[in-house]
């Protein structure tokens, strides 16, 4: 458990715990409060949401009903997708702090380089105006780091190209036989901490067999050695689970992959049919 706690240093100096706790599909209300209580409880110091959940406040609720000092709890929201200007970019933020019932964040993401309903279209013009946006909250000192996600090299590159401030983060998708080399270690050269959402492949991964065989080995379930496998390669794993037991469960990271393990598990491919993934 004593992993929850330890941190990565993003380039400004904050620093932020190895592994987040991830509300993406969680319902709002009683379903999300009772999940990130019980993930607070199980020692998570690290929790994830965004504007796009539509969990904000069930979040917010969580963490201040949670008995732990908001100093003590690192807390991530994300620029809805869809939001391409300054002006509506400054708005959304201030939406998210009221939802959340927070006065900052410690991380604030741009969720995607495109809206969803265009996932994959070029919106590079725009884009540089949403991170002049994320500039100015940065500056205000309501988010303590700023980032992306979603973005590919070239999205990368254009933000690099055009910032005062340089993106700390970008949160990819990324699982055992899905890890997008090529965003990864761009971001990393560029020295952005990569985050894992979906470490799990939203479940799919569960069932592989490969996988499975590997976690057996070592006493463990799938879900830990996927979680663990992210942490291997330093990526931030953001697991989600509403069920107590596997909140808990996924917090038992005391084990290490050998390097040959690490190896065959870096070989696999199609891990996870029916997982969805982003232009």
């Amino acid at each position: 458990m004593q992993i929850l706690t330890e941190t990565f240093e993003l380039t400004n100096g904050v620093q932020i715990p190895k592994v987040g706790f991830g509300t993406w599909q969680v319902p709002a209300g009683e379903t999300t409060v009772t999940a990130v209580k019980d993930a607070l409880k199980a020692g998570y110091r690290h929790i994830d949401t965004a504007w796009q959940y539509g969990n904000e406040a069930s979040v917010g609720t969580a963490i201040r009903n949670s008995g732990i000092a908001r100093a003590d709890i690192f807390v991530t929201t994300k620029l809805p997708a869809k939001s391409k200007t300054y002006s509506e970019s400054l708005h959304y933020f201030e939406e998210s702090l009221q939802n959340l019932s927070l006065d900052y964040v410690d991380l604030y993401l741009i969720h995607a380089p495109w809206p969803w309903n265009e996932m994959g279209a070029d919106y590079s013009k725009e884009n540089v105006e949403v991170w002049r946006a994320m500039e100015t909250i940065y500056k205000s000192g309501r988010a303590k780091a700023i980032g992306i996600s979603n973005f590919n090299v070239q999205d990368q590159q254009n933000i690099l190209a055009h910032c005062e401030i340089a993106p700390m983060v970008n949160q990819l998708q990324y699982y055992i036989g899905y890890t997008e080399p090529q965003n990864v270690k761009f971001a990393q050269n560029n020295e952005m901490l990569v985050e894992a959402f979906s470490p799990l492949a939203t479940g799919f991964l569960l069932n592989n067999q490969q996988v499975k065989a590997i976690a057996e080995h070592y006493k463990v379930s799938v879900a830990q050695l996927a979680i663990k496998y992210c942490l291997s390669h330093d990526i931030l794993p953001l697991p989600k689970a509403i069920n107590p037991q596997h909140i808990a469960e996924n917090t038992k990271l005391d084990f290490e992959i050998s390097a040959v393990d690490l190896a065959k598990l870096d070989q696999l491919t199609d891990t996870a049919p029916g997982e969805e993934h982003n232009a």
